[in-house]
């Protein structure tokens, strides 16, 4: 097999780790033209500093001993199989890199022969690019459960961002969909990432010349949908990784249904829109302060799929509100609906001057849309409907229910007329970007 079929399979192989977003292109090269035109695998991520950059995003094999139900590796699918060297990419990540496709490497694999031999494999490819090829790109490298402490001390040393995959979000599942697997050949890493990252930092105070240690930090990912557990649970979940181990991020990936089995779920389309709510119940947990048990609890264990998180809460906690935008702290402002972290620093700082009105509110960028139900101005409440709970959530739930819509996420047309839903659903959908709720 060529190395071009082997980048063909590979890199669709990656395409279930949403750790990055894949964007290869399809179109044909011309002379003249400008941009890269490679479909082989090429992904956008965010460097610590914010710059997002260009990875080559493959597996290294997609053989695998493991046969977890979801997964489209698993050992018992008939699918096309390759196997790179680690030469094989070493060459590759430059090659792409010096032709301008690529400014790093987004490197995972399947389990192939046992946890030691892929995760040797896989460091041995991010030493070489370090030491032989000098190569000072960023690197993502996915840790291999149930693989060496030794090995990931050293796997941890060359590369910039690793990542564990928890996939299933309890005891149940992983023994449901994957009994290979153990939860703690999972937990131990993370463990021990999180505290050679924080002996390393200490250690760099007192001597210049220690090295790095993982300085992007550690991800995981979470499957939604391939099991019974709620939202509550998942969030939960996050929080306690955020907090035991300082996660940077937890990816959520909607199931998509590749498989078929007594145990998955017989659904057509993947839960995208209750991925898009746990993200952002995961923003508020990571920048808005929030818990996992203010957002749900066991009487309501989902979010609801109509409103998001941060205007379900404020709706189910009224006796909070409204707060008064000219003296409220700003913690309380950003649990406002429509007042991001933006537009709450922009508020505390421009209310030293003068007191602010509801016009000031609208050109600091604060979505009125859901928070003039929420707030006063000079003690004067704005809201087009009363401070009831029935009330606000008539008024501000789409016109179309999203629980009986297949895909809720329409592309505006530029010639279609514009429907009220529509503009609804768009609106919605963009906070996923920029984090303003």
């Amino acid at each position: 097999m060529d190395i071009q079929e082997k980048l063909e399979i590979l890199s669709g192989a990656a395409k279930y780790d949403v750790s990055c977003s894949s964007s290869g292109s399809k179109r044909s090269s011309k002379s003249g033209h400008l941009g890269s035109v490679s479909s082989s695998g090429i992904c956008h991520s965010f460097t610590p500093d914010g710059r997002c950059i260009s990875l080559l995003k493959i597996l290294l094999t997609n053989y695998c001993i493991y046969d977890c139900a979801y997964c489209a590796n698993r050992r018992s699918n008939v699918i096309p199989r390759a196997a790179f060297s680690v030469d094989e990419v070493v060459d590759l990540t430059i090659n792409f890199y010096r032709r301008n496709y690529i400014e790093g490497l987004f490197l995972s694999s399947a389990v192939f022969k046992n946890p030691n031999h892929t995760m040797e494999m896989l460091t041995t490819v991010i030493q070489k690019l370090r030491t032989e090829k000098g190569f000072g790109g960023y690197i993502h490298i996915k840790a291999i459960p149930g693989a060496s402490s030794e090995l990931i001390d050293l796997a941890g040393l060359y590369a910039d961002r690793m990542s564990i995959n928890i996939e299933l979000p309890s005891d149940y599942s992983l023994k449901l969909l994957a009994p290979d697997k153990k939860k703690e050949d999972i937990f131990n890493p993370m463990k021990q990432i999180n505290t050679n990252i924080l002996n390393y930092q200490e250690d760099r105070k007192k001597y210049k010349s220690t090295p790095t240690y993982v300085p992007g930090g550690q991800s995981t990912q979470l499957i939604i949908g391939a099991t019974p557990d709620n939202d509550l649970n998942i969030l939960s979940l996050s929080q306690k990784l955020y907090d035991k181990y300082d996660l940077k991020r937890v990816y959520y990936s909607a199931y998509i249904p590749v498989n078929t089995g007594l145990n998955l779920p017989d659904i057509k389309n993947p839960p995208t829109l209750r991925e898009h709510r746990l993200y952002q119940g995961d923003w508020l947990l990571r920048k808005y302060g929030f818990k996992a048990h203010e957002l749900l609890n066991e009487q309501k264990p989902n979010f609801d799929i109509n409103f998001d998180p941060k205007t379900n809460w404020a709706l189910s906690s009224l006796h909070l509100f409204p707060v008064e935008v000219n003296t409220a702290p700003f913690g309380t402002l950003l649990r406002v609906p429509g007042i991001g972290v933006r537009s709450a620093q922009k508020i505390t700082s421009a209310r030293r001057i003068a007191p602010l009105s509801y016009l000031d509110l609208k050109k600091l960028g604060v979505v009125l849309k859901r928070a003039q139900y929420f707030i006063t101005c000079n003690t004067k409440y704005f809201g087009a409907v009363a401070l009831d709970e029935d009330k606000i959530r008539t008024a501000l739930k789409p016109k179309l229910d999203l629980n009986e819509v297949d895909n809720p996420y329409v592309q505006l047309s530029l010639f279609d007329k514009f429907s009220t839903s529509k503009l609804l659903l768009v609106g919605d959908s963009t906070s996923s970007v920029t984090g303003e709720l």
